[in-house]
């Protein structure tokens, strides 16, 4: 059983202000999964080793974590025999527990993970012929109740540390096996530690679009991200990670300035009423104010353009005057932008109906016709939740004996 508290929410749209500090370890060990370099260093000599000592341990045992994938310290062969018991004393390599493993008929695959404190959130990999795409998670639940969105009905329970979040990412290389090799060679000195390369690897991308509001838990999304960007680190370019927002005007030039990586934008509507209707947090942050945001995002252009997220409710957000009222939008701001249409993926009690093929392919094309990209996502997972809109941790509803029988099944 869970046992930390529902995180107090001052507003129905408004974020949390302060972090919550991470749940201490029952034996009292530090997780240094999340932790930069630095501050790893940081502990070591806390713990009693000298300068140097704690620099160049921080430096294996980080090697070893981001290029390795290793979670013991038995398994550092660098580390001097008599050194490895001493970290394994004091320190641990965390990783989410997985509680379930789903595979798609289309290759999607959805875990669902839990956390030291016992609380469950998911995390998504979607399997291009051209890319890999890793759909993490920054929060167990949410506080925006989007309308459409099954995520959106969940309570906010707490914002995932920088561990858990980089910690989606490791799990997804343990599971695809493709960790890079780094040279272990003069770790004492400068060298560059090795980088990794997506050429021929199924995990390309990452993007921030899983459970939660990214923004509404800045500083934890950013130190998990800046790992994952650390070239001693996991390694991969900011090209390849976009972060999505349901417009947090506040923080969106932090996340430019900070991360630096494409920027999503939930939209989803053009008129006040309906977005007021669909993505409460227009009524804080209106659609004119968010779009002046992303004009002044740092580091869109042509070459990065914002994408804009667009799900197809019927007879909502779907006529012609809609898609036309988007392209005016778009242009007046002089956004480099394209459009993702998204069926709307049902879920048990919603509220809306998908726009039928024949709407969303018209829609597309007037806005394809002012210049403007607007692909179709196919939905992927459907049939597994783990559609666009579908993320919601049903754990508590399966019984430990119901998922080994359905895993024996599915086997």
């Amino acid at each position: 059983m869970a046992d930390t508290a529902l995180m107090p929410i001052p507003g129905a749209v408004d974020p949390v202000p302060v972090a919550r500090e991470v749940t201490p370890r029952a034996d009292g060990k530090i997780d240094v999964l999340g932790l930069s370099r630095a501050r790893i260093t940081e502990l070591f000599a806390e713990a009693g080793l000298d300068a140097k000592a704690a620099k160049l341990r921080a430096k294996q045992v980080f090697h070893w974590l981001y290029h390795r994938g290793v979670t013991e310290f038995e398994a550092m062969t660098d580390i001097a025999k008599t050194m490895r018991p001493w970290l394994a004393e004091r320190f641990v390599v965390g990783r989410p527990e997985v509680i379930e493993a789903q595979h798609s008929t289309d290759g999607t695959r959805k875990w669902l993970l839990r956390t030291a404190d016992g609380h469950d959130f998911e995390m998504v990999f979607i399997p291009d012929a051209d890319r890999g795409t890793l759909c993490v998670s920054s929060q167990v639940g949410c506080t925006l109740n989007c309308r459409f969105c099954h995520t959106g009905t969940m309570k906010l329970v707490r914002n995932l540390t920088p561990g858990e979040i980089v910690g989606q990412v490791m799990l997804a290389r343990d599971a695809l096996g493709e960790w890079p090799r780094g040279s272990m060679a003069g770790l004492d000195a400068d060298e560059d530690a090795g980088h990794y390369s997506s050429d021929g690897r199924l995990l390309t991308n990452i993007v921030m679009m899983g459970m939660g509001e990214p923004l509404y838990n800045f500083d934890n999304v950013r130190d998990a991200l800046k790992l994952v960007m650390d070239g001693e680190g996991l390694a991969l370019s900011k090209r390849r990670i976009t972060l999505s927002t349901s417009g947090v005007v506040p923080m969106m030039d932090r996340c430019g300035e900070e991360i630096g990586v494409n920027l999503a934008v939930s939209l989803h509507a053009v008129t006040k009423d309906v977005r007021d209707e669909i993505v409460p947090l227009n009524k804080k942050y209106g659609i004119e104010e968010l779009l002046s945001a992303c004009a002044a995002y740092p580091g869109a252009s042509n070459a990065r353009r914002i994408t804009f997220e667009y799900v197809m409710l019927k007879d909502k957000n779907d006529s012609d005057d809609d898609a036309r009222e988007l392209v005016r939008l778009l242009k007046q701001y002089r956004l480099p932008a394209k459009v993702n249409l998204i069926p709307f993926n049902p879920w048990p009690g919603a509220t809306y109906e998908c726009s039928t093929p024949e709407r969303v392919k018209r829609f597309s094309e007037i806005v394809f016709e002012h210049g403007i990209s607007a692909p179709v996502r196919t939905p992927r997972g459907r049939d597994i939740d783990a559609a666009c809109g579908q993320l919601k941790t049903a754990a508590e509803k399966k019984s430990r004996a119901e998922r080994d029988r359905e895993a024996a099944a599915a086997g």
